[in-house]
């Protein structure tokens, strides 16, 4: 009995010592004595590349591929198939490209049909195209009926199995080039849908243009944008839209970059260009990679403006992809460039006397967009780009002195380049500079206190591009797992506790199409009918929902709270909604008791709690199911200090008024 009693007694001990190293117990103190330190608007922002068919195949609704026959293969996404053998047999009718070379949109297809029982012309969409049960879609062409006696194009949406899902027919009428329309409304959901385009009669026509949209875009825009991606740009409360890129703003070469004023007017009339990711990965070539720019410069300023958030353009400042060809343009010739971007200021902020503000306004938006950033150049490095900032600078700001200008440290966030970068732009007197940095989770946990020990009178950062990376920089395997999305979170209080430096932040890539991306890991995954947040969107939208509007010191011993015991925090007021939030990171396998100590602050007695987390760090969110996204759960507590179970692995958003 003595000795079952003793056994007893040390398995309780043991029990209780277990429990203890289970749940350890720290003290925060939070501090609401002024900082003078404000979170910018612009603290959390989106980075957006047309990258992983972002754009065309993506945000952009458009379902069909090359539809005016513009890519450097004016067939690619199209096939011709004869309806008896289901093969390329061009006896019942062909196709010819034509081209008026004084034209952006210089090819046009002519098609002759001998046969019209049995002559198709077929458009595969981007990895087919995705049909809503119930929806409708606006089909639309632009046709010259040439000679003979077509007189009706009979357009039908079929399944994999090339059964008919909806069938339009419309009736041709005159001579000339017209455009003619329809309304499809598939019968049931399908994925991988493809437009087929048969003919009644016999004879020649040239079409152009041929397109299809959902009629529930955003805003109810014909020929706008898919509504479920924007969605989740807008819930993520952005302070700023950083765009076109990225990379596709420099171009494998000067004559690939991208030129904003190429994007601007009549869709149809926008010449396309190869995008530079078609090529830029061995492990994902996508030669049919094309930018139609049907999302355009004006498009983005619209897009920034849906979102309330500030427009950030980025511009070639001369020097293509310093990774690919590093073609330069000389100083003396680098005058087209800067006047670019003297234009898109005056385009985005002249009134309608102003050549580039009457553009806009014909365009459709009479009213100033507002624009106060613009960026010179990508990520580019070294005496060149150096040399290059200067000339931009002074013209910019000679002209208008109240633009603020993102320069750029280059590729890495370390290093010789980086190092330069920052050493002449600190001589410059440099407004914001741009870091990116791609690297290991355990990088971004150890790298919580970057910015404090960064020049507080010096330029202000943009951490322009990050993500952690499960495997490795440009691998395919890299996964958005809660390993990396726990680790950036522990980041971002680094960036939030050093608000007096960091302003503008932003997660990059954005989007990516599950069937044609290049480069993970990714913030949203899509495909032709839905899509899905990953662990890492989560993140950012409980810190760019939590911004707040003043920095409070929370510290523990006297320090900030930056990684000792595996804990990070910041936390910050909301004079707007007189509330207190604090973010709380804990990346041990183990529970914390975190008991919150206000000083010189006032909280009332509900609080608010919002957990994320998962069961294990591989684990990731995916197209069935989104098992990590926020928990949120309101409690009440006694005045003054309050306790708080911080589970392992987890982000904690706590709001008290």
């Amino acid at each position: 009995m003595k000795t079952k009693n003793k056994i007893f007694t040390i398995l309780l001990t043991s029990c209780v010592a277990f429990s203890t190293a289970q749940t350890s117990k720290f003290t925060f103190d939070l501090d609401g004595s002024p900082t003078n330190i404000k979170i910018q608007p612009t603290m959390y922002g989106i980075f957006f590349e047309d990258i992983n068919f972002a754009a065309d195949g993506g945000i952009y609704a458009e379902l069909i591929k090359n539809r005016s026959f513009e890519f450097d293969e004016p067939l690619m996404g199209w096939k011709q198939q004869n309806t008896k053998t289901l093969s390329p047999n061009l006896d019942s009718g062909f196709l010819t490209i034509y081209s008026d070379h004084s034209k952006t949109n210089k090819n046009y297809a002519r098609i002759t049909v001998y046969n019209d029982k049995n002559y198709i012309l077929e458009n595969e969409g981007f990895w087919g195209i995705g049909l809503h049960q119930g929806a409708k879609y606006d089909f639309s062409f632009d046709l010259e009926n040439v000679s003979g006696n077509i007189s009706a194009v009979n357009a039908s949406l079929v399944d994999e199995n090339g059964t008919v899902i909806s069938t339009v027919p419309i009736l041709i009428k005159g001579k000339g080039w017209q455009k003619y329309t329809a309304v499809f409304s598939p019968s049931r959901m399908v994925e991988k849908a493809k437009l087929q385009i048969t003919f009644t009669g016999k004879g020649v026509v040239n079409m152009d243009m041929i397109s299809l949209f959902p009629q529930d875009t955003w805003k109810g825009r014909k020929g706008g944008l898919r509504k479920d991606l924007v969605q989740k740009l807008y819930d993520l409360q952005p302070g700023f839209l950083r765009f076109p890129g990225g990379c596709i703003v420099e171009g494998r070469t000067l004559a690939e970059r991208y030129q904003w004023k190429k994007t601007l007017g009549n869709v149809a009339d926008r010449e396309y260009l190869i995008n530079k990711w078609s090529s830029g990965f061995a492990h994902r070539l996508t030669p049919d990679y094309y930018q139609s720019f049907g999302l355009g410069f004006y498009e983005y300023f619209q897009l920034s403006e849906d979102l309330g958030a500030e427009p950030l353009p980025i511009l070639s400042c001369g020097m293509a992809c310093q990774f690919n060809t590093a073609e330069l343009v000389h100083l003396e010739e680098l005058n087209p460039y800067v006047q670019d971007a003297l234009d898109l200021i005056e385009f985005a902020n002249g009134n309608e006397s102003t050549k580039w503000g009457k553009i806009r306004a014909e365009m459709g938006h009479p009213k100033p967009f507002n624009m106060k950033y613009i960026g010179v150049g990508n990520e580019q490095w070294g005496e060149d780009y150096i040399e290059r900032y200067k000339i931009f600078e002074k013209a910019i700001h000679a002209k208008y002195p109240d633009i603020k200008i993102i320069s750029g440290s280059g590729p890495s966030p370390d290093g010789e380049f980086f190092e330069y970068g920052w050493k002449e732009l600190k001589k410059l007197n440099a407004q914001i500079v741009d870091e990116h940095y791609y690297n290991s989770p355990e990088w971004f946990t150890k790298n919580a206190g970057r910015y404090d020990a960064y020049d507080r009178s010096g330029p202000k950062v943009f951490a322009g591009e990050y993500a952690a990376q499960s495997v490795g920089v440009v691998k395919p395997d890299n996964k958005n797992n809660w390993q990396t999305a726990l680790s950036e979170a522990a980041f971002m209080t680094g960036l939030e506790r050093n608000a007096d430096v960091v302003t503008m932040t932003s997660y990059a890539p954005l989007f990516a199409h599950a069937d044609g991306w290049q480069w993970t890991p990714d913030l949203i995954w899509f495909n032709n009918l839905q899509s899905y947040a990953t662990p890492n969107y989560y993140v950012q939208k409980l810190f760019s929902n939590n911004k707040g509007t003043d920095l409070i010191r929370i510290s523990e011993n006297g320090n900030a709270v930056k990684g000792q015991n595996q804990l990070f925090a910041s936390a910050v007021e909301d004079s707007k909604n007189n509330e207190v939030i604090i973010k709380i990171v804990n990346t041990d396998s183990q529970e914390k008791l975190i008991e919150i100590n206000p000083k010189n602050i006032k909280i009332g007695s509900k609080l608010t709690k919002t957990t994320l987390t998962a069961s294990q760090l591989s684990a990731e969110n995916n197209f069935q199911t989104e098992n990590i996204k926020p928990l949120e759960e309101n409690s009440l507590i006694k005045k003054g200090k309050f306790s708080v179970q911080i589970p392992s692995n987890s982000l904690v958003v706590l709001k008290v008024k």
